[in-house]
């Protein structure tokens, strides 16, 4: 198979790709452009051709259930907990995968290939991480699923944390999470984030935890997991979630945090839409914006990336799957829509985060990878935020998965419309 005149991000010209068995086997750039198009070639019509997007921060486990039993009335992340808790009470296998597997539909007509999920443990069936990983199994042809066990309770504030913990890694989780800024005290939540470390390094898993996901500027478990991380030479394989304090630290704290931070090379998302939802929500005026300190991190040279986190849950009432409209919220919330940012503005939802999941030579538009990509009916990143333009094609592994028709629009003059009979 063939792709003509394709455009690349960040390149001049135009550009045919080559791949056979699912791999890329050749780029090159073309001297014109290239009018013959057979039955084996995908002509990209002068359209970005790119990675797929990557939404590496969701809760599949409880997409879909917002209002059941009772709506989160107060917008806060302590009452979101709260209403899951009595959801997750009549979840069933079945159900639990029913919403995951319609949810994933919605990533994929957006471009999205890969997905990392947090599945919460604080439940001692475990049954929403036994769904997830039949579902992980059934959509790999489509979505390369990263699952998290997190202990959306406490690791050590819930009754049987830690072995719940380690019973879902060893059911086959991809990833230790953690919540210590909700453990009950400080030194629990410390004690926490030891624990985890702890037990990725046993199971070689990766490290995902929502780290200081509050307004308080007392909470500073970031720095115990990053100097975890740095300790350990684990940084690279660790990423801290949200982070939403660091809009509350003071700047000499920060100054200093950041030392370590570069040093620890942890990776960093960001949900701006979720966060400025949930946050700044025990505020008057002035109101905290309650998202962690992206554009700061971005420019020391530190690895974030957006992500959607939840889709119409007990946290976040909306969402549609368009990763895209969460890159553009978070470029407007984080004061992003410089030249510059706007240039290279997909980073935040492609290559950034597919360096969270590690994904290494799985990603990216290059001989000898997977023949993995999407076309965006735009020329460059700029394109593509200001028209808010969806994925028209997403090929994984060399196979296509989705096929969007591009909307038509016919404008009318006032004299021509129809009058009612």
């Amino acid at each position: 198979m063939k792709i003509i005149n394709a455009v690349l991000r960040q390149q001049e010209g135009l550009f045919s790709i080559t791949y056979n068995n699912g791999i890329f086997e050749a780029i090159e750039k073309q001297a014109s452009l290239i009018q013959t198009v057979d039955v084996d070639t995908i002509d990209a019509q002068q359209q970005l051709v790119m990675a797929p997007l990557v939404d590496p921060h969701i809760h599949l486990d409880a997409v879909l259930t917002a209002g059941e039993p009772e709506w989160n009335m107060s917008g806060t992340l302590f009452e979101g907990i709260e209403r899951w808790g009595q959801r997750k009470a009549t979840i069933t296998f079945e159900d639990t995968k029913l919403r995951a597997l319609k949810t994933l539909d919605m990533l994929i007509e957006h471009g999205i290939q890969h997905v990392r999920t947090h599945v919460d443990v604080t439940d001692p069936s475990l049954t929403a991480m036994r769904a997830m990983l039949e579902v992980k199994e059934e959509i790999k042809d489509k979505v390369n699923l990263q699952i998290v066990a997190f202990p959306q309770e406490g690791i050590e504030s819930f009754k049987n944390g830690r072995a719940l913990m380690e019973e879902a890694v060893k059911l086959g989780a991809d990833v230790v999470g953690g919540i210590p800024h909700f453990e009950y005290t400080r030194e629990k939540g410390v004690s926490s984030v030891h624990f985890l470390m702890d037990l990725a390094e046993k199971y070689n898993c990766l490290v995902d935890v929502h780290c200081d996901e509050i307004d308080d500027p007392a909470s500073r478990f970031l720095e115990v997991l990053a100097d975890e991380a740095h300790v350990r030479g684990m940084g690279e394989r660790v990423t801290a979630s949200h982070t939403t304090a660091m809009g509350s630290y003071d700047n000499a704290y920060c100054y200093k945090l950041f030392r370590l931070l570069k040093r620890s090379k942890i990776n960093f998302i960001s949900c701006p839409t979720e966060s400025i939802h949930l946050q700044g929500r025990f505020d008057s005026y002035p109101k905290r914006r309650g998202l962690t300190r992206v554009p700061e991190i971005d420019r020391a040279g530190m690895n974030i990336c957006f992500a959607q986190d939840s889709i119409r849950d007990p946290w976040y009432p909306v969402g549609n799957g368009n990763i895209i409209r969460i890159l553009d919220a978070g470029l407007h919330i984080c004061h992003m829509l410089g030249y510059g940012d706007l240039q290279r503005c997909l980073d935040f939802v492609s290559d950034n985060s597919a360096k969270t999941l590690c994904l290494g030579g799985q990603y990216g538009i290059e001989v000898g990878r997977p023949a993995s990509f999407i076309i965006m009916p735009a020329k460059n990143d700029y394109e593509v935020v200001a028209n808010q333009v969806k994925a028209i094609l997403s090929v994984r592994n060399g196979k296509i998965i989705m096929q969007r028709q591009q909307e038509q629009v016919s404008l009318l003059k006032v004299g021509n419309l129809a009058t009612p009979a």
